[in-house]
C-alpha cells in the first residue's frame, strides 16, 4: 500500500502522464458523450421513421386518390346500368300488357272461328237433312229456268262464303298465335336482358361497396399513420430537448475536466472521512467495477477520491458520490440496493481502503467510462480513465 508521503511522487508521475493525454482534458467527456451520441442516433432513427411514415402516407393518399377516381367511374357505370335496367323493366311491363291484349285478341279470334265453324256445320247439316226436299221444292216452285239457275247460284255462293269466312277466321287466329309467340319470345329476351342487367347491377354494387371499404380502410391507415407521425414529431421534440440538455451537460463536464486539471488540489491528509465513507465507497466500487480486475476497482475508488481532493467537486466523499447526475448507480437505485444488502466484496473494501489512503493508479483523472472511439486515457479493465 502506498502511504501518504508517496502520494506526491505518484502525483508527479501522473502529471507527466497527463501531459501525454492533454488532448483528453481538452476533449474530456464522461458518460455524457456516449449518451449524447446515443441520443443523436436515436433522433436520427426517429427522423428516419417519421420520413418513412410520411412517405407511406403519401403513397397511401395516392392509392386512395386512385380509388376515389375508380369509385367515381364505378358510380357512373352503375348509373348507366341502372338506367338500362329501368328501361328493360319498363319494356317488360309494356310487353306484358301487349301480350295480355294479344291473348284477348286470340281468344276472340278463336271464339269467332268457333262460331263460324258451328254455323257452317249447322248449315251443312241442314242442307244434308233438308237439301233434297228444299232444293226440289225450290226448283219446282221456280217459274222459269233463270230462276232455277239463280237458286243454284245462291246455294253455291252461300257455300263459298262459308268456306271463305272459315279460312279468314282461321288465318286471323293463326296470325294472332304467331303474334303471341313472337311476343313470348320478345318477353323471354327481355327477361334475359333483365337478368343480365341485374347481374351487372349487383356486380357494380359489389365493386362500389368493396372500393368504398378500401377507401375507408386507407382512411383509417392514413389517420393511424398521421397519428404516428404526430407522435414521432413529439418524440423528436423531446429528443431535441434531451440532446440540447446532454450537449450542455457535456460542455459542463468538459469545462469541469479542464478546470480540474488546472485547479488546486488538497492533500489526502487534509481530508476527513466519516465512519460510513468506507462502506459507501466500497459499495459504489462494487456497482461500478465489481466485475473488473482489482486494479480497475482501485482506479474507480481513486477517481472518487480525486474529486474529493479537487476544488472543482464537493469536498466530501458522500458529496462527490451523490452529486447530481454523476454516478449511474446512484440515479438507477443500484447503489441504494447494494448499500441495503452490503454487496461489496472483500476486494472492493481493499480497493476503497487503498483509495482513501491516497493510492492512485490513474493520476489525477476525475472521470471514467466504457471506452468509445476518439476518447483516449488510461485503460484499465473495461474502463478508460481521463
Amino acid at each position: 500500500m502506498i502511504k501518504k508521503g508517496g502520494r506526491r511522487l505518484i502525483a508527479g508521475i501522473a502529471a507527466l502522464i497527463m501531459l501525454t493525454v492533454s488532448s483528453v482534458s481538452a476533449d474530456a467527456t464522461s458518460d455524457t458523450r456516449k449518451q449524447l451520441e446515443d441520443a443523436k442516433e436515436e433522433r436520427e432513427a426517429t427522423q428516419n421513421q417519421k420520413d418513412a411514415q410520411e412517405e407511406n402516407i403519401s403513397s397511401m393518399e395516392e392509392v386512395q386518390s386512385g380509388l376515389q377516381g375508380e369509385l367515381s367511374s364505378l358510380n357512373s357505370q352503375l348509373a348507366e346500368v341502372s338506367g338500362n335496367l329501368e328501361e328493360i323493366e319498363n319494356n317488360i311491363i309494356a310487353k306484358n300488357e301487349e301480350i295480355e291484349t294479344t291473348r284477348a285478341e286470340l281468344e276472340e279470334a278463336k271464339a269467332t272461328e268457333d262460331r263460324q265453324y258451328l254455323c257452317l256445320k249447322k248449315r251443312i247439316q241442314y242442307s244434308y237433312e233438308k237439301s233434297s226436299t228444299s232444293y226440289l221444292e225450290a226448283v219446282l216452285s221456280a217459274k222459269s229456268l233463270g230462276e232455277v239457275l239463280n237458286m243454284t247460284e245462291y246455294f253455291s255462293q252461300m257455300a263459298a262464303y262459308d268456306q271463305r269466312m272459315l279460312a279468314e277466321y282461321k288465318a286471323a287466329r293463326e296470325a294472332v298465335e304467331e303474334k303471341e309467340a313472337q311476343l313470348e319470345e320478345d318477353m323471354s329476351q327481355l327477361e334475359d336482358m333483365q337478368a343480365s342487367a341485374q347481374a351487372e347491377h349487383e356486380r357494380f354494387s359489389g365493386l362500389i361497396s368493396q372500393t368504398q371499404g378500401n377507401i375507408a380502410a386507407y382512411s383509417d391507415q392514413i389517420a393511424s399513420a398521421e397519428a404516428q407521425v404526430e407522435a414521432l414529431e413529439a418524440q423528436l421534440a423531446a429528443q431535441d430537448e434531451n440532446i440540447e440538455a446532454l450537449q450542455k451537460k457535456l460542455e459542463e463536464e468538459i469545462r469541469k475536466s479542464r478546470l480540474a486539471a488546472q485547479s488546486s488540489w488538497r492533500d489526502i491528509s487534509e481530508v476527513s472521512f466519516t465512519d460510513g465513507d468506507r462502506y459507501l465507497l466500497a459499495n459504489l466500487i462494487y456497482c461500478e467495477a465489481g466485475g473488473e480486475p482489482y486494479e480497475g476497482q482501485v482506479a474507480v475508488g481513486a477517481v472518487v477520491i480525486n474529486r474529493v481532493l479537487s476544488s472543482v467537486f464537493p469536498n466530501t466523499l458522500s458529496g462527490v458520490i451523490y452529486q447530481s447526475g454523476q454516478f449511474e448507480p446512484v440515479s438507477t437505485g443500484r447503489l441504494a440496493l447494494a448499500l441495503a444488502e452490503d454487496r461489496a466484496t472483500d476486494s472492493c473494501y481493499r480497493a476503497a481502503d487503498e483509495a482513501m489512503s491516497g493510492v492512485t493508479n490513474v493520476g489525477n483523472c476525475v472521470f471514467f467510462r466504457t471506452p468509445i472511439p476518439g476518447l483516449e486515457g488510461i485503460n484499465i479493465g473495461g474502463h478508460v480513465f481521463y
